[in-house]
């Protein structure tokens, strides 16, 4: 009986670490700097710019700017047509989609080239509107490095033919130990709930109704 329990506690220490490593090893074969970003195959391509932390005063971390600052490259380098801006907006004093727009049109990318979604709560809430809310086909997701892995595989797994791009500008001056300790430690108990949020079929928080991004609506 001993020998089960010890089977069993070093099977569920083990699995998260086991599809932690095999996201991050499947996945980074497809995140590219941005001049090597392939070319876009549809219509339209997306930067899917996932939101992080925004202080009181609006101001975006440091985090949050360099996924801004990585979108606007893109956008300026012609690699993507539109920024779709994910985040949680639902409270008129905390709005990470808006400080992004802000901080996107500080750095030159016009206002109509940007889509703002206020109910990207999660990482899964936010490729999941971007596949079924928005009407992405093809994107390129925009976050640190140690993230854009968990992002590949759930926008990937949703039906969204996606690469990604490392927003780390900053890094490794930019942003606290503690900070990039955290968001290392977090991706492993994140990694399964991508997994199982996939196998599931769950729902996001929030749906609304389907507001497609087209040529025209840019």
């Amino acid at each position: 009986m001993l020998r089960i329990i010890l089977a069993a506690v070093v099977l569920v220490a083990v699995t998260p670490l086991a599809l932690r490593a095999f996201s991050a090893l499947r996945y980074r074969a497809l995140t590219y700097p941005i001049d090597e970003v392939p070319e876009q195959q549809t219509g339209v391509r997306a930067a899917i710019v996932l939101g992080a932390r925004v202080y009181m005063s609006g101001r975006p971390s440091a985090m949050l700017a360099d996924r801004v600052a990585t979108a606007a490259d893109l956008y300026h380098a012609g690699k993507v047509d539109v920024l779709l801006m994910t985040g949680d907006g639902r409270e008129t004093n905390y709005n990470e989609p808006e400080a992004m727009r802000r901080f996107a049109i500080e750095l030159g990318v016009p206002d109509d080239a940007i889509v703002l979604d206020r109910a990207g709560l999660r990482t899964y809430d936010s490729c999941y509107r971007a596949r079924h809310i928005f009407g992405v086909e093809e994107a390129v997701v925009v976050t640190q490095s140690f993230h854009v892995d968990r992002a590949l595989l759930l926008c990937r797994s949703l039906g969204i033919n996606a690469v990604g791009v490392a927003a780390d500008y900053q890094r490794p001056w930019g942003y606290s130990r503690y900070s990039l300790a955290y968001s290392r430690i977090r991706e492993i108990p994140a990694t399964v709930a991508a997994i199982l949020d996939l196998l599931t079929g769950a729902s996001p928080h929030e749906l609304g109704q389907p507001s497609p991004i087209t040529r025209e609506g840019i």
